[in-house]
């Protein structure tokens, strides 16, 4: 009858698929976009990967900074101080599910490994420190006039 062209599709072997390995493209430095949560929209990039999950995150996950407050557009007749006020960066730490992260073709080679470590998570002040470092960092990058897309807020 009707139905009966649509089970005989149904015999692909689904066992054949599973074999091929995953690339791993998730790596230190790709710059991503969150989707999920408080900080959805927000461009971040990856510190540290965590393909296989852990103990109690048993999911591919990864540990991000990322820009919670983008800079303000700096023009040519502003002032020193009101360059450096719009030049501000708010940065955040976070461990993000795979499923809540798109990747993207950029990465920005920033030295976070130091700043942000898994530790800096445990506690409140250890990560608002860590925030901070990545804040210095990310700043330091904008006014060097490089990776002009990560600076970007995300219009959607």
């Amino acid at each position: 009858g009707l139905f009966g062209r649509c089970e005989r599709k149904k015999a692909a072997k689904p066992e054949l698929y599973r074999e091929v390995k995953m690339v791993k493209f998730l790596k230190p430095n790709k710059a991503v976009i969150v989707l999920q949560g408080r900080f959805a929209g927000r461009k971040a990039v990856i510190v540290r990967s965590f393909d296989d999950g852990t103990r109690d995150r048993p999911y591919g996950h990864c540990l991000v900074a990322g820009i919670a407050k983008y800079p303000k557009k700096v023009i040519r007749k502003d002032s020193a101080k009101k360059t450096a006020k719009k030049s501000r960066v708010k940065a955040f730490v976070k461990l993000v599910n795979y499923n809540h992260i798109m990747p993207t073709r950029y990465t920005l080679d920033v030295d976070l490994k130091e700043v942000v470590t898994l530790d800096a998570l445990q506690s409140r002040d250890k990560k608002v420190a860590a925030a901070k470092g990545a804040k210095a960092r990310f700043e330091e990058r904008f006014k060097t006039g490089k990776n002009r897309w990560f600076f970007s807020k995300l219009r959607f």
